[in-house]
């Protein structure tokens, strides 16, 4: 009997998480059952399961591949030749995340993911190891920024860094919440801050 291949598996898994994604997005994840994605995805409990062991583990997965796929995103943008300015890479993560915030878009699920990762201690912990991954990208582009002399040399990058990626999920939830936030939005409003006026003088 022949050997099923990795095309075939990959496809079958992303059919699985592709309905789940659906589910979770139209009726919320506490809603949604495991006959839901069965019944989405028009695969048996036993053809799912042979992926996946929990629901949770769905929201992980799907979860995980939005992450990657912005973790390239950014990689792309801060190691290209051409370093690019502040309010350009804020604006083109803004483009991709309003992008991936469709009626059906992965992101959507975003804000329920990091719900119930503060109860499931598998997913927590698959966000943090994420999370710090996107934090060290933007890390790395700060410390390029220092040694093109386009920051100064004593910049707490790691500070910096974290500030950064707070602006992510804060400029997802504005735009699924309350709608009226575009990428435009964050290019003019970090260079309406940079002002070195508005921060306090650090004490010597």
């Amino acid at each position: 009997m022949p050997r099923v291949s990795e095309e075939h598996l990959e496809r079958r898994r992303r059919q699985i998480l592709d309905a789940a994604r659906r589910c979770f997005v139209r009726k919320g994840v506490h809603e949604t059952s495991m006959q839901d994605i069965f019944a989405e995805s028009g695969l048996s409990a036993g053809a799912v399961y042979r992926y996946f062991k929990s629901k949770n583990e769905i929201v992980a997965a799907n979860l995980m591949a939005v992450v990657g796929d912005l973790q390239a995103f950014l990689v792309d943008l801060t190691t290209g030749d051409r370093l690019l300015p502040l309010d350009e890479i804020l604006e083109a993560i803004a483009e991709k995340l309003t992008g991936l915030s469709g009626e059906d878009g992965p992101v959507r699920l975003a804000p329920q993911a990091w719900a119930l990762a503060m109860y499931d201690p598998d997913l927590a912990d698959h966000l943090t190891r994420s999370f710090a991954g996107l934090r060290e990208i933007w890390g790395a582009y700060l410390r390029r920024l220092v040694g093109e002399g386009r920051l100064p040399a004593g910049t707490d990058v790691e500070a910096a860094s974290k500030t950064l990626f707070a602006i992510m999920p804060g400029y997802l939830l504005q735009r699924l919440l309350i709608g009226d936030v575009a990428p435009q939005d964050l290019k003019r409003g970090i260079r309406a801050l940079a002002n070195a006026a508005l921060v306090a003088r650090p004490v010597v």
